[in-house]
């Protein structure tokens, strides 16, 4: 049933708020109040022959694919009425076969869906076995592992089912009877979905946590190619609507205190790498306009998949190779989030991939040699920022310890700076800790060398292999006795 008020025929009605009358209308259809009085609607169609073991082993299987989850951005303690609280340190229980941290109850309400994307384990083409939950089910889930300490929160998705307007009354419904019959206090996340009515995502967004859209891929050409039902004005305008809310809400929480919070975690979204012919810059330019456009919290990068055999789709290159570029994006996303870096200055059209060997930020280090090596005690918090092995927390410790005097290597090592990587771009009290050459080359060839020792040259030991475009000039240096003590004829030799 379309959500609008004149096919509805118990009409609006407005929810009781807590202590400021005519803050907000809460705004309900006939089909979800009819929920309400024994979800006596469409609800015998919900595969009953199927135990709840049976669902929650067909739909946590299908929502594993969607990574755009995380319980941090918020902290709400529970008032005592209610069961759960909301940590902003995020849950860590157990941790699944591919290394992601499984904090939350993450499933799909349904895996039916009305849509034929191509890189959908999940399309309608498919014949994979179907299952949907009630509200009641998912209710029962989330307070049952909640009690057995199996979870601190719940990760709702879903499929379309039937329509975006009757998905998106079915997640409201599950989440109002979480919050308001079993009194469950603890973190949601919970997909907005794209073509719902915007009353109905107003509605959930006062019940969760954090909400999403997944932006699904980088441009709107691969979204034609490989989702032609979905747009990316439709994947777009709730996001907006999202923002323009939040900051709606933060004004009338800032006037009247006990406003209920619409979507306090904000809101993230998800793309699929590497089952379209973007490029790292392209997807880093999308990501840093989301960030700056819309607000997002997160941007969440899935590698591609192969579930699906379609002309459309590439040619799985292999799986280690996809995971590493994800990891790259997720290393560049941080440089943009919190170490104040440009997608520009990352890569640009000459260099638009990430290199496998070498993270972001040591990349960056290298071709821009002249700005290093940084003077630790003199350097800005911005510019120690972009040193290779110091982080946020080390280079605001570097800001705070020297003022009380000059710091040396040792002190660097003690405040968290990863020396191993860092000794190649910083000095202390100008001078660094090995003597180094500041050459691309030489820096390169030591940073892929994991092993833990000093770098090349540092020791004297000089040698390497001779390339036919080496001087030949060799210099004689040492004394023989210093020589034979290292296991030598006569004389050090090294390359100039």
């Amino acid at each position: 049933m379309p959500f609008s008020d004149e096919n509805s025929g118990y009409g609006i009605f407005f929810w009781k708020q807590l202590k400021k009358p005519n803050v907000c209308a809460i705004i309900l259809t006939e089909q979800t109040f009819a929920l309400w009085k024994g979800w006596c609607i469409d609800v015998e169609k919900i595969h009953k022959e199927m135990t709840l073991y049976e669902k929650l082993e067909i739909l946590s299987d299908a929502a594993k694919y969607d990574v755009a989850c995380t319980s941090s951005g918020v902290e709400r303690r529970g008032d005592g009425t209610g069961m759960g609280n909301c940590s902003r340190a995020g849950i860590c229980h157990s941790f699944s076969a591919d290394g992601r941290c499984i904090s939350l109850l993450k499933i799909l309400f349904t895996n039916e869906c009305i849509y034929d994307c191509k890189y959908c384990v999940n399309r309608s083409s498919n014949d994979v076995r179907r299952a949907s939950f009630t509200p009641d089910e998912v209710c029962t889930l989330t307070m049952e592992f909640y009690r057995r300490n199996y979870i601190e929160g719940l990760f709702l998705s879903s499929g379309i089912l039937e329509s975006p307007d009757r998905t998106m009354e079915l997640l409201y419904a599950t989440l109002y009877k979480l919050r308001h019959v079993c009194r469950f206090q603890g973190y949601i996340h919970v997909k907005a979905i794209p073509g719902a009515d915007q009353r109905l995502i107003r509605l959930t967004g006062f019940l969760a946590d954090r909400m999403s859209v997944n932006m699904e891929l980088p441009t709107a050409e691969s979204l034609r190619l490989l989702a032609p039902h979905k747009s990316r004005k439709n994947i777009l305008a709730p996001m907006r609507f999202v923002q323009e809310k939040a900051k709606e809400n933060r004004q009338e929480v800032a006037l009247y205190r006990n406003m209920p919070r619409f979507v306090p975690a904000g809101q993230s979204t998800q793309m699929i790498i590497g089952a379209t012919p973007e490029t790292d810059y392209q997807i880093l330019n999308v990501a840093e306009a989301l960030y700056k456009k819309f607000e997002l919290k997160r941007v969440f990068y899935s590698a591609f998949v192969p579930v699906n055999t379609d002309i459309s789709l590439p040619v799985p290159a292999g799986q280690g190779a996809s995971l590493l570029r994800e990891h790259r994006l997720y290393q560049a996303d941080w440089l943009l989030r919190f170490y104040h870096f440009e997608a520009d200055e990352l890569l640009d059209e000459v260099n638009p991939n990430f290199n496998v060997y070498l993270d972001p930020k040591c990349c960056w280090a290298l071709r821009h040699l002249e700005m290093f090596p940084v003077e630790v005690n003199r350097a800005d918090y911005r510019m120690l920022l972009r040193v290779p092995g110091i982080g946020c927390k080390s280079a605001l410790r570097i800001v705070k310890a020297r003022r009380l005097g000059n710091l040396k290597f040792e002190d660097l090592k003690k405040m968290g700076v990863v020396l191993k990587r860092a000794l190649y771009f910083v000095t202390c009290g100008g001078r660094m800790l090995y003597p180094v050459r500041m050459d691309e080359d030489y820096i390169t060839r030591n940073l892929l060398n994991t092993a833990e020792r000093v770098p090349e040259g540092a020791d004297g030991m000089t040698y390497r292999q001779l390339t036919l475009f080496d001087d030949l000039s060799w210099k004689e240096t040492g004394s023989t006795t210093k020589g034979k003590a290292r296991g030598k004829n006569e004389a050090d030799i090294y390359l100039p």
